[in-house]
């Protein structure tokens, strides 16, 4: 790819450049993967040990007792793995409406009764045994020593620890981890994290067991028990994450590969397939004529994916189905140029989250994110361990007609997806956005800027973005005056955000250049975050 190199939009950040990278959403952990690679480790190795760090610095994002998924190049092949959890054995509808009322539509937003079986260690622990070198306990060596020494706590993680804090405070072990001198941390003010960093030694000694049926699994169950939960150490004991093989469509010359559901990165493909039929390249890359395109799109993706996505095994169509040309060509048809529209879900039957890459100059490439869903996820942090548990199971619904019904052992529909992009076979980049609903429509935006507009990662993370939200259209308000003019024309219910982290998301990418060893990698780091991309 030509990229123009120019800088299109004001940015703190510029692209990075070199052999060995390691991009995330918090410089000690993109140091910590690095010095895996230092040390001998390959990016699978890197990105491990960066992501325990995760759990630690920026705790409103992830935890762990987070999800979890990764695509990755292993040198020769792509690999995908879903490490979300599924519900407890006692989860059914009927347990749902007998605690929370007969006309109770969901689980609850927070509480044990939202939390599903956490996946990110189970996903570290698989990582290391099939692609790792370097010992497991080697890995989490950083995290458990930021842990126990403490970090300044940087400005946009304050930001989300604040608003946090009202919301959560009474819920069972919060503020005991959290509001450690009975407030949020200041910026700058040091945070240390003993019961993680306790937790952390367990699972290094273990390679993950002490989680997984072990004492972490006992004490969580005990905690669940004594709050009303139903999860159980049976439930973490027979959890293991499952390899999968990552969908794609072509797109622009290349191929963009997603984690098949139940996950939502199927939405981006869906909204690329169907924006192939329309000659984007051709149209401004900021106008509104552009962008009403990729939006109706996306609208058009999210109403089929809403309807049909779930966990595969209960999903009533396929990936395939849904990534059907004929059936992605019909719905281009539906899009009005000039006109927006609110679109239902077709029948293509025919019958608060954290993302990291790494790269290294051998050539493996890892895309990895890891979720407790929304800020602080559930709000449950098991005492003495640090584990603070995410709320994928207000994923669910209590619908028996839905795919997406809770029932045990079921996985929620999810919103966390990591991506990778190759060429003729080979890798190119590997990428993600952080936040919601959010991701496929990043993918969406940053793939279009990147690959029909020669736009470089960095330029595409600084573009102003836009999100469709509950029926408005949410945009940046770096986004030019002319061209939320031309959306509202056009019938958008346009509505201008000032707090680009909390809608907007946030991405890490590397591009691989060539030879990774002679050539490497250009990276690029979203200062929508407080991140860092690090290369050595």
């Amino acid at each position: 790819m030509n990229f123009d190199w120019k800088t299109a939009y004001p940015s703190t950040r510029v692209p990075v450049f070199a052999r060995n990278i390691v991009s995330t959403s918090h410089p000690l952990a993109a140091q910590a993967g690095l010095r895996m690679i230092q040390q001998g480790g390959n990016a699978v190795d890197g990105a491990i040990a960066a992501a325990a760090v995760m759990t630690v610095v920026e705790p409103c994002s992830n935890g762990l007792g987070s999800d979890a998924f990764c695509i990755l190049w292993d040198g020769k092949k792509l690999h995908g793995l879903n490490a979300s959890g599924p519900a407890p054995a006692a989860w059914t509808p009927e347990y749902f409406r007998k605690k929370h009322g007969a006309d109770a539509i969901r689980p609850p937003v927070r509480g044990w009764d939202s939390v599903t079986v956490p996946g990110a260690v189970a996903g570290w622990v698989a990582l290391s045994e099939r692609f790792g070198t370097l010992p497991f306990a080697d890995l989490l060596a950083p995290a458990i020593e930021i842990a126990e020494r403490g970090y300044a706590v940087p400005v946009i993680i304050q930001q989300k620890w604040v608003a946090a804090a009202p919301l959560l405070g009474s819920l069972p072990g919060w503020a005991e981890a959290f509001l450690p001198h009975g407030r949020p941390p200041e910026v700058g003010e040091r945070f240390a994290f003993p019961a993680a960093a306790r937790a952390l030694k367990a699972i290094a000694a273990t390679r993950g067991a002490a989680l997984y049926g072990g004492e972490i699994a006992a004490a969580a169950a005990a905690h669940s028990r004594a709050n009303g939960g139903a999860i159980e150490a049976s439930d973490f004991a027979n959890y293991t994450p499952e390899w999968v093989e990552p969908i794609g469509i072509d797109t622009y010359g290349h191929r963009l590969h997603e984690i098949p559901p139940n996950g939502q990165g199927i939405a981006a493909l869906v909204a690329l397939g169907i924006l192939r039929r329309f000659d984007i390249e051709s149209l401004a890359v900021d106008g509104a004529e552009s962008q009403h395109l990729q939006i109706e799109a996306m609208k058009l993706a999210f109403a089929d994916v809403y309807a049909h996505v779930s966990d595969s095994r209960s999903m009533r169509c396929t990936p395939e189905e849904m990534l059907d040309d004929a059936y992605l060509a019909g719905r281009a048809r539906l899009i009005d140029p000039k006109r927006a529209q609110v679109f239902g879900a077709g029948n293509p039957a025919r019958g608060g989250t954290i993302y990291l890459s790494a790269a290294d100059e051998r050539g493996m490439m890892v895309s990895f994110i890891q979720s407790n869903y929304m800020g602080f996820g559930s709000g449950i942090v098991v005492p003495g361990w640090g584990l603070s548990m995410q709320n994928r199971g207000h994923g669910f619904v209590l619908d028996p007609a839905s795919p997406n019904c809770v029932a045990p052992g079921r996985r929620p529909f999810h919103t966390i997806i990591p991506a990778f992009l190759t060429r003729d076979g080979r890798p190119q980049m590997s990428f993600g956005i952080m936040g919601g609903d959010m991701q496929p429509q990043a993918h969406l935006q940053t793939i279009v800027r990147m690959l029909a507009h020669r736009q470089q990662p960095q330029a595409a993370c600084d573009a102003p973005r836009w999100r469709v939200s509950a029926g408005k259209l949410n945009v940046e308000a770096t986004m030019a005056a002319a061209t939320a003019a031309g959306l509202v024309e056009r019938g958008h219910e346009v509505e201008v955000i000032q707090d680009s982290y909390q809608d907007f998301g946030a991405g890490q990418f590397i591009w691989r250049l060539g030879d990774p060893a002679v050539e490497g990698y250009v990276a690029a780091s979203d200062a929508r975050r407080d991140g860092q991309a690090a290369g050595w």
